[in-house]
């Protein structure tokens, strides 16, 4: 059936994280990253796939957004929910370019929010975590010097 619909299954790395690849988008399957972690993937046999394991999926999956490609629709994480995760994720990361990829890729999404006018979003996603990430987020939003949007979550808290 996939092949039918243009997908061809891949595995990622020595340890197997599958993804399906079509011409115009690539399918990951995530599940939530539990205890220490691991790079390794997660087998979910109900369902026949391997999963990669990412850490504070919750936050992602509790505000979305959909869209249609062709004759599907997605449900992705908020883009404003997307970027502040990016963020968090950047500073854990030992691999200091995807670090600086996250951050770049983060930066971008906020700064196009907050010109499309969907500061709220921002701050809304922001207030939906808790103090740990908001601290986190704070630093990382310091480091990239994004003075403008750093300003728009202090607004929130006034």
């Amino acid at each position: 059936m996939l092949d039918d619909l243009g997908f061809r299954v891949t595995f990622h790395g020595s340890e197997g994280h599958m993804k399906l690849i079509h011409p115009d988008l690539i399918v990951e399957f995530l599940t939530p990253e539990r205890g220490r972690g691991t790079d390794e993937p997660v087998s979910l046999p109900t369902l026949g796939i391997n999963a990669t394991a990412l850490r504070f999926l919750n936050f992602l999956s509790e505000g979305t957004i959909k869209i249609q490609v062709e004759d599907f629709k997605v449900t992705l994480p908020h883009p404003a929910r997307f970027a502040l995760h990016k963020i968090i994720i950047a500073q854990r990361r030992k691999n200091k370019d995807k670090a600086r990829k996250d951050n770049m890729m983060a930066s971008e999404i906020l700064n196009d929010l907050m010109e499309a006018g969907e500061k709220e979003s921002i701050r809304s996603a922001y207030e939906d975590m808790n103090t740990q990430w908001q601290k986190r987020v704070i630093a990382g939003l310091k480091s990239l010097n994004q003075e403008a949007i750093l300003s728009e979550l202090k607004k929130g808290n006034s």
